[in-house]
């Protein structure tokens, strides 16, 4: 915002910590009304602003603080902000970051913890990126607000205690490439958002058992790096999939669909995915302790595919 004057921020709570962490704080007063806007409670009304801004010549970042809490807003999303550059034969474009927080746990329940991903990924003209490092919330961002087109940022509140270095200048991370975490040589495991760090800590366990995993953090799900993917099965012939949304239809199937289509003769066993089951999030703690995935889950996973 210090850089370029056309980038806004509209959201619910902007001005309170909790809604968007400690990524907005002081913004208000450092860049004033006019820039950090906190609207009536209107998802449909606050992205139709937002990509009106962005028609205008801004460059708008639209926060909801709950991912949820968006789908009231899906249709300026789908059906405006998607499609708008195709219509138009990219002489106009949307240059969008619609912000979208995950949030689990704390008996949250059905309404209030839903991962939704996969319907953003689904839709043409969209860009989805889920960041699972504090490095690449930063430079993911970034590239979402000099993205042309509109990009859909989900990060997941169960991320918010991770950290590592961050670099205090600009950068960016490239929207469309995967990264490798941990080399291994005998099982895959592409975890995506807050299911990244469940699976380094399943990686560690299964190291004492002489299983060796790749861990791959696509970064963005759309556009997928599926060649980072493919490679690390072609190598180690073995892949779990653990991604934080219901099972069916979820993201996890496209990611298993294109491996079975471009890799198929690599595969060494079936492939195994850990997603959340196709029920709705529970409103009690004691049932959220098995609802939600663990490293235990993906440990399972890992042995069931020797």
């Amino acid at each position: 915002m210090e850089s370029d004057e056309r980038v806004i921020m509209i959201g619910q709570g902007v001005r309170n910590p909790w809604y968007v962490g400690s990524t907005a704080d002081g913004l208000d007063k450092r860049f004033g009304s006019k820039r950090i806007i906190d609207p009536p409670v209107s998802e449909n009304g606050m992205n139709g602003v937002a990509i009106g801004a962005a028609l205008s010549g801004l460059l708008p970042i639209v926060i909801h603080p709950r991912l949820d809490f968006l789908i009231m807003g899906l249709e300026q999303v789908f059906n405006q902000a998607a499609n708008w550059s195709y219509t138009f034969g990219g002489k106009s474009n949307v240059p969008l970051v619609v912000r979208g927080i995950i949030n689990r746990g704390g008996e949250q329940g059905a309404q209030h913890s839903q991962a939704i991903q996969a319907m953003f990924a689904h839709v043409p003209g969209l860009k989805v990126v889920m960041p699972a490092s504090a490095h690449d919330a930063k430079g993911l961002l970034i590239a979402a607000v000099a993205d042309p087109n509109p990009v859909i940022y989900i990060d997941d509140r169960w991320l918010y205690d991770v950290s590592d270095e961050v670099p205090e200048e600009m950068y960016s991370v490239e929207i469309g490439r995967g990264t490798v975490l941990r080399q291994g040589s005998d099982v895959t495991i592409v975890a995506m958002s807050a299911m990244v760090p469940l699976a380094v800590t399943a990686a560690q366990t299964l190291a004492l058992e002489g299983i060796d995993v790749e861990i791959v953090d696509p970064r963005t799900i759309k556009p997928l790096d599926i060649e980072l993917i493919c490679s690390s099965v072609e190598k180690t012939g073995r892949l779990v999939i653990a991604d934080a949304a219901w099972r069916t239809a979820s993201f996890s199937a496209e990611i298993a669909a294109l491996v079975s289509e471009y890799s198929f003769d690599s595969l060494q066993s079936k492939i195994v995915r850990v997603t959340l089951p196709n029920t709705p999030a529970p409103s009690s703690t004691s049932e959220e302790q098995h609802f939600y995935p663990t490293p235990d889950n993906i440990i399972q996973a890992v042995r069931s595919l020797f």
